[in-house]
C-alpha cells in the first residue's frame, strides 16, 4: 500500500498535537515533515522522533507530499492554505477558516483552481452523541426542527488567542464556529440573520471572553449559542459542547462530553474528579480527511462549511458593535 505523505505546518494551535498523534496511528500515513518558525515548540514532535524539521514552511511544501495540516495562528490560515494549494497539496485547516469573508472565499477558490481538497477542522461532527443525534433527526424522530440552544463554553486559552491581530477575535470568534457548524449540519440550512452580544466579563483582557449569539436560519429555525471562555482552570475538561434541538414531535439533547466517570472522595480533597473516557473526535476528523484523500472522495467538512460558520461569528461582532440585527447575503 502506498502511504499518504503528510506534512504539518505550525503547532501554534493546541489541536496540532492530537492531530499529529492521530496521523501516527495510521499504517497508511507517513508524516514526512513539520514546519514551524519556533523550532523548540515542535522539537518533541520533529527532531526527537526523527521527522524532518523546516523553519520555512515553503521548504516543506517543495517536498513530495500529498497533504498538509495547518494549525497556525488564525491570521496565517489564508496565506498558508493558498501557498499549499498552489503547491498541489490537499489541506486540512484549523478553524476558524479565515479572518474575513473575502479571504475565506479566496482560499476556497484557490484550492478549487488547483484541484486540491480543503477541509475545515470541525472535529465535533465525529462525536458519537452528535452523529447519533444527526441520524435521529434525519430519520424524523423529533419531527421538523423549530429551534436550538447550544453552548461551547471553554477555558480562556491565553497566548496569541487574545492578540486580536493574530486571532481575529476572542471567545465569540473562537467558539461560535464549532456549534454553528453543527447547527448548519442538522438543519441543512444557512444562517441569514444574526443578533449578538460580545463582552469581557471573566478575565483581565482587552478581547471578548463572553457573548450570546442569536440567529435565524433561511428555513425559519431560530437558535441561540453561548460561546464564552467561562470555564475556570480547574474545570475537568477544556469546556463543553451541548445542543438542545426542539422539534415538532420531540426534543433531543446532546452533551458531547458526558462520557466520563465522576469520583466524589474525601481522600482527594476535591469536590469531584472527572475521568473522561469518551470519543477521540480529533482522530475521527483525521481519519475522515485521510480516507477522502486515499479514495479520491470529497471531504466531509468543506471549506464552504468553514466559511458559513465563521461568517456568522464575524456578523456577531458587527451586530454587537452596532446593536442591530445583521442580514447575511445568500451565497451560491
Amino acid at each position: 500500500m502506498n502511504k499518504i505523505k503528510v506534512g504539518f505546518i505550525s503547532f501554534a494551535h493546541m489541536h496540532a498535537a492530537t492531530y499529529f498523534f492521530s496521523m501516527l496511528k495510521r499504517d497508511d500515513v507517513e508524516v514526512v515533515g513539520i514546519a514551524d518558525e519556533d523550532g523548540e515548540r515542535v522539537r518533541p514532535y520533529s527532531v526527537e522522533r526523527g521527522i524532518p524539521y523546516y523553519a520555512d514552511y515553503n521548504e516543506l511544501l517543495s517536498q513530495e507530499i500529498d497533504a498538509v495540516v495547518i494549525c497556525s495562528e488564525n491570521a496565517r490560515h489564508a496565506e498558508i492554505t493558498k501557498r499549499a494549494a498552489e503547491a498541489g497539496k490537499h489541506v486540512l485547516c484549523e478553524k476558524p477558516l479565515g479572518l474575513s469573508e473575502a479571504e475565506m472565499l479566496e482560499m476556497i477558490r484557490v484550492c478549487k483552481d488547483h484541484g486540491v481538497q480543503l477541509m475545515t477542522a470541525f472535529p465535533c461532527r465525529y462525536l458519537t452523541s452528535v452523529r447519533q443525534a444527526k441520524e435521529a433527526v434525519d430519520a424524523g424522530q423529533i419531527g421538523e426542527i423549530l429551534a436550538m440552544k447550544g453552548t461551547n463554553r471553554g477555558t480562556m486559552p491565553g497566548g496569541w488567542f487574545i492578540e486580536r491581530e493574530k486571532s481575529g477575535g476572542g471567545a465569540v470568534f473562537d467558539h461560535t464556529v464549532h456549534v454553528m457548524d453543527l447547527m448548519h449540519w442538522f438543519t441543512g440550512s444557512k444562517v441569514e440573520e444574526v443578533y449578538a452580544h460580545a463582552e469581557t466579563l471573566f478575565h483581565d483582557t482587552d478581547i471578548d471572553d463572553a457573548g450570546m449569539v442569536h440567529v435565524k436560519f433561511a428555513n425559519g429555525v431560530v437558535a441561540v449559542l453561548d460561546p464564552s471562555w467561562s470555564r475556570n482552570r480547574t474545570f475537568p475538561t477544556w469546556g463543553d459542547v451541548t445542543l438542545e434541538i426542539i422539534g415538532t414531535k420531540g426534543v433531543l439533547n446532546i452533551d458531547a462530553f458526558a462520557q466520563k466517570n465522576e469520583v466524589y472522595s474525601d481522600v482527594t480533597g476535591k469536590a469531584a474528579a472527572w475521568n473522561f473516557w469518551g470519543d477521540d473526535m480529533d482522530e475521527g476528523l483525521i481519519n475522515s480527511f485521510v480516507e477522502s484523500i486515499r479514495n479520491g472522495k470529497p471531504v466531509e467538512i468543506t471549506g464552504e462549511d468553514g466559511y458559513y460558520s465563521a461568517r456568522v461569528a464575524l456578523a456577531a461582532y458587527e451586530s454587537a458593535n452596532t446593536k442591530r440585527t445583521v442580514q447575511l447575503k445568500p451565497q451560491a
